[in-house]
């Protein structure tokens, strides 16, 4: 599944990294501790988190992840927007909690 796939059947709002919505999903990490995700999130994940600054963006380049969401209705930082643009790394958003939008990405992506 790809991000752009993702974001259409969980009707995510795509903030900005458009051109990275055609990266392949491998997996998924919940977590809003950066060196917690830094540590145990794998490449092609879809990292669910709360924060919105730019140093997601830095672990997010780093793991080489696929995408990241935002949850509760938070919209990233515009540092964050400039450098998502910049790494081609999608940050999409929804109003769920993050338990529920986690749940229905593991479905998605196990189905």
């Amino acid at each position: 599944m790809t991000v752009k796939e993702l974001a259409e059947k969980l009707n995510l709002t795509i903030y900005c990294g458009e051109s990275g919505l055609n990266k392949e999903i491998a997996g998924g990490y919940t977590s809003d501790l950066l060196s917690d995700v830094m540590g145990n999130c794998n490449a092609g994940n879809v990292w669910v988190t709360l924060q919105t600054h730019k140093n997601i963006m830095a672990i997010a380049s780093l793991k080489e992840l696929a995408a990241i969401v935002l949850v509760k209705g938070f919209k990233p930082e515009p540092e964050t927007i400039e450098k998502s643009n910049e790494d081609e790394m999608p940050i999409l958003g929804t109003d769920l909690q993050t338990f529920e939008i986690t749940g229905k990405i593991y479905e998605l992506i196990h189905s």
